[in-house]
């Protein structure tokens, strides 16, 4: 079954297709986000905020988040403590 995590102002993703959390500060990824809205595979879920997280996702999408790397990997850790104790 698919999880699925807050990533902030009502955003929901699945934490199964999730390949990396990474910040979006070093001049790789800011190339990476340039070229994902370029070629429209960016999905802005920062509701207007400074972007703090950018998720990597399965099918080479971005996703941005304005929440912190290390808040949305406690939820997908959370999450799969959660599975494994069901």
């Amino acid at each position: 079954m698919n999880k699925l995590i807050h990533i902030g102002f009502g955003n929901i993703v699945n934490s199964g297709k999730i390949i990396a959390i990474v910040s979006p500060d070093s001049a790789p990824v800011k190339r990476l986000v340039q070229k994902a809205r370029e070629n429209g595979t960016a999905i802005d879920a920062t509701q207007g905020r400074k972007t703090k997280a950018v998720l990597v996702m399965e099918n080479s999408q971005l996703v941005l988040s304005a929440l912190l790397p290390e808040t949305i990997a406690q939820r997908v850790q959370a999450e799969s403590r959660d599975e494994d104790e069901a």
